[in-house]
């Protein structure tokens, strides 16, 4: 929500001399923000972004490994007391500032603006190698035109299989091998993969191309990307559910162990999942509310999306759990008909063999429960020389590739391959994926285009151009990611260069508006921007709950990459199967530097708002004239010391006592988050934050370990700082007055301000609010400073007694803006 005040007097600017009229230039107005053309394109968006890839492949598989049904109990109750309040939180700010994630912090403190530039970071890793995802997606779709399937058979040389084929999958060869043409460690770079590389760069032209108009062009692509999917999982569930063996499947999925919840881990993958179920911490939520009207119900809005991304999961469960357990019944079938063929074979040829507890003549009569029962019982103890019987476990097959990219590339094509029509459901699944990966992907460069568009003018007035640059930049960078080993940089990526900053992130935010701006405050911002109170179970939930859990969290992940070495999954050739390996030092480091990296705005940030602002006050007390004295007694300036030379005393302002104080730099950083079209920004202003990047060498476990502790001890000392710098309030200033309509709402003074010859400066009332009275309530309001000097008592005579204790300072007179613009501008 803009403000519509007129801006104060630029630095410097001097005080009219003459009494009379004085012409008050009219002040240029706001610039307009753009909207979205209607609520159901604005819906569809956060619907979009929250709901992407990881809720058809992350969700099934952390809910199959953990407990089935209960997993989803505590599920939803994380996403009840964490997830949908910390939703809410970003809601609500977004649409109450109307600026990104850079404005929205510097708005409540310029101090605080790292934490904008760490979403934005962020959001630039997940962007880097997400359109890489999207990328497979358009690759396969292409293949899927085909019939049979590529991947249905193996390739043949003469009368030959291809050995690496016959000794893994179809599928797994086909994405191994002829999609990725994949290395067998991180350390084998290999060549790029060219046709990899065009479906990335036609990855990233559609998004330019969605995204040239901001919203306005992106927000009627969502009509399409963000429905479409919804009728694919509803079409492949109808299909799933008629297929033999999905019974089997929902089953093995929903079965409940309750005694997961005794395991730290599932809280951890569960609270995780939670979290970017609902992508917090990016800024794309902050972003598509800020082109909210100021009234939108985002109360409801958080109630509604987060809702729609819970059924969303178990929707994609269902589907992808009914597909498998086809999949999986069908595999073992298979199996026990090798096995019963090979055992007739071995009794037809031995006289003296033991009565067999099954039919091997009748292979189609024994099911799949019947062999399990033989195999416990009379099976694993044959010996029969030269033949191996396998138990043909439909547990076993449920769980080869069932989560990530082996979910969607390996599995899941796999299955289709079983279908009547598989070109045609093929093209229809990667169809979805292309779909769902598109719209979290814009909303993903939204959290980067708007913050930066609205901080900085030059950027706004080119934003076409800003968003080609951007797209072909991380198209560039992108290449690394179409090496032969570039899926394990995308596995790097999406398990460290997010999960650690965006929970550093959030903890950030929620202690930010809890404990800095005040959950009270901003209670009362959000009753005024719905017209209703909300739950007061909020401000305990964002305070305590909230913030204690993302902290647990934050410890969690910390000691599980620091107590175990990273690991990724690797192909072998030679074996044809998938390997776990150890990081090499120099991924160590890499990886440490994307954590350390994106983190590292944030206490840069802070750092570069004490500095400005202490250069600026040591500037104005030069220009002032302040002459260093050796005494700080307030009351030892004379009485009829003026406090403000520039000020004439014959005009009704310095007859009154009132003075305009020149912005400080923290001012200045807020008013040029809101004013940026009507101020000439400073060329610190103008220039990005300089970050360098580190390096970090990690030899060892120990090394991993030792950067993280430093880090976190770092960041501990920031959340210290930033809450003694906000929080502690002066003993005899924190004054509060009864809000009214035209009057000044003060619900916190700043201490007065002593320069260096010890005088007292006076108090400083920041904000204009709605009724023409100065407010600092509302995080929409304008900054202004006005000085109301109390008169000082004359000094105390020399005695031997110590001196009285200062008079606390006079009553503050009441005034509204149109009154100081009428009677003394």
């Amino acid at each position: 929500m803009t403000s519509e005040k007129p801006p104060l007097p630029a630095d410097g600017a001097e005080v009219a001399q003459e009494v009379g009229p004085v012409a008050v230039p009219e002040a240029p107005l706001d610039r307009v923000r753009d909207g979205w053309d209607s609520k159901v394109e604005y819906f569809l968006a956060q619907v979009g972004f929250s709901v992407g890839l990881g809720n058809v492949w992350r969700f099934p598989y952390l809910c199959h490994q953990n407990g089935g049904g209960a997993f989803l109990l505590l599920y939803v109750l994380l996403m009840v007391l964490v997830g949908v309040p910390l939703f809410f939180l970003e809601l609500a700010v977004g649409q109450s500032i109307r600026q990104g994630s850079i404005g929205v912090w510097r708005h409540i403190s310029p101090k605080l603006v790292g934490i904008g530039y760490s979403s934005c970071v962020v959001c630039f890793f997940v962007a880097l190698y997400y359109n890489v995802i999207i990328g497979w997606s358009i690759f396969y779709l292409f293949k899927s035109f085909q019939s049979p399937l590529p991947w249905e058979n193996c390739p043949t040389e003469g009368n030959t299989t291809e050995s690496e084929c016959a000794a893994s999958s179809p599928t797994s060869y086909f994405w191994y091998r002829k999609a990725l043409d994949i290395t067998d460690s991180i350390d084998e770079t290999g060549e790029f993969n060219l046709i990899i590389t065009g479906c990335l760069a036609l990855a990233w032209t559609i998004v330019c191309l969605a995204m040239f108009k901001g919203i306005k062009s992106s927000g009627k692509v969502m009509y399409f990307s963000s429905v479409f999917p919804y009728v694919v999982l509803l079409c492949f569930l109808i299909r799933g559910l008629t297929l033999d063996g999905a019974a089997e499947g929902l089953k093995y999925m929903f079965s409940p162990k309750l005694e997961i919840w005794g395991d730290v881990q599932v809280w951890r993958q569960a609270f995780t999942q939670v979290f970017f179920a609902l992508g917090l911490g990016f800024g794309s939520i902050i972003a598509y509310s800020s082109y909210n009207q100021c009234n939108n119900n985002c109360h409801r809005d958080a109630f509604t999306v987060s809702t729609i991304n819970f059924l969303t999961s178990v929707l994609a469960s269902l589907v992808v759990f009914s597909v498998l357990g086809f999949r999986a019944k069908t595999f073992t079938k298979t199996c026990i008909s090798e096995n019963l063929e090979v055992l007739s074979k071995a009794f037809s040829s031995h006289d003296a063999l033991p009565t067999l507890l099954i039919n091997i003549t009748e292979v189609e009569s024994v099911s799949v429960e019947m062999y399990k029962h033989w195999y416990e019982v009379q099976g694993n103890q044959l010996n029969l020389s030269g033949h191996i019987f396998s138990n043909c476990s439909l547990e076993d097959a449920m769980n080869k590739g069932v989560e990530g990219t082996g979910l969607a590339f390996i599995a899941f094509t796999e299955a289709m391959t079983l279908f009547p029509a598989s070109p045609f459901w093929s093209a229809l699944f990667f169809l979805m994926l292309l779909n769902l990966g598109l719209s979290t992907m814009f909303g993903t460069m939204e959290g980067i285009l708007t913050p930066l568009s609205d901080t900085f003018s030059s950027l706004r007035n080119h934003k076409l151009i800003f968003t080609v640059c951007s797209c072909v930049l991380a198209f560039v960078i992108g290449l690394l990611f179409t090496q032969r080993c570039g899926n394990y940089f995308v596995v790097m990526f999406d398990d460290y260069s997010a999960t650690l900053p965006l929970i550093i992130v959030v903890v950030f935010q929620t202690f930010s508006v809890a404990w800095v701006y005040g959950a009270d405050r901003f209670l009362q911002d959000i009753r005024r921007m719905l017209g209703r109170p909300v739950c007061v179970i909020y401000k305990f939930l964002w305070k305590y709950v909230c913030l204690l859990a993302m902290l647990t969290l934050l410890a969690a992940s910390l000691l599980n990459m620091c107590f175990k070495r990273p690991q990724y999954t690797a192909w072998n050739r030679q074996t044809a199967s998938e390997i776990q390996l150890p990081y090499p030092d120099w991924a160590l480091a890499v990886l440490s530097s994307l954590i350390v990296l994106a983190v590292l705005p944030v206490p840069l940030g802070y750092a570069h708002s004490i500095l400005r602002q202490r250069l600026s006050q040591s500037a104005l007390d030069t220009a002032a004239g302040y002459a260093p004295c050796s005494t700080t007694d307030m009351d030892s300036a004379p009485q009829s010391t003026p406090l403000n030379m520039d000020v004439n005393p014959a005009s009704p302002l310095a007859e009154e006592g009132y003075t305009l104080l020149p912005q400080t730099g923290e001012e200045e950083g807020e008013e040029s988050t809101r004013n940026a079209d009507s101020e000439q920004h400073t060329p610190e202003q103008q220039d990005p934050i300089a970050r360098k990047q580190p390096y970090v060498h990690v030899n060892n476990r120990l090394g991993v370990f030792i950067a993280a502790a430093v880090g976190t001890m770092t960041l501990m000392g920031v959340i210290y700082c930033i809450y003694n710098q906000f929080y502690t309030k002066h003993p005899y200033t924190h004054t509060e007055l009864q809000e009214t309509d035209s009057s000044v709402d003060i619900s916190e003074l700043s201490p007065p301000v002593f320069h260096s010859c010890g005088q007292l400066e006076g108090w400083m009332v920041r904000g204009m609010g709605k009724g023409g009275g100065a407010s600092y309530g509302s995080l929409s309001d304008t900054p202004s400073i006005i000085t109301l000097p109390p008169a000082l008592s004359p000094p105390p005579l020399a005695s031997p007694f110590p001196p009285p204790r200062p008079a606390r300072p006079a009553p503050l007179r009441t005034i509204s803006a149109q009154e100081l613009q009428k009677n003394f501008l």
